[in-house]
């Protein structure tokens, strides 16, 4: 049976069942078969680093230079 993972933001249930079903629904006419396992991991922006500096670090950064003006 095909896995299917994914990992990202947090999503609130009703995404959640959205992607899963449009994930689901592609790899049933792809493999042509009925099973499908989705596996969603979710990272929350204080678990997730680009560049040397936090996701959530980056975002308040980001929101501050937008409040400003910049």
């Amino acid at each position: 049976m095909p896995t299917i993972m994914v990992e990202g933001p947090p999503l609130d249930l009703e995404r959640k069942r959205r992607l899963v079903k449009g994930l689901t629904e592609v790899a049933v006419e792809v493999y042509g078969i009925e099973h499908i396992t989705v596996l969603i991991r979710e990272n929350p922006p204080e678990n997730v680093g680009i560049s040397g500096q936090l996701l959530v670090d980056r975002r308040k950064a980001g929101q501050a230079a937008a409040s400003k003006g910049e």
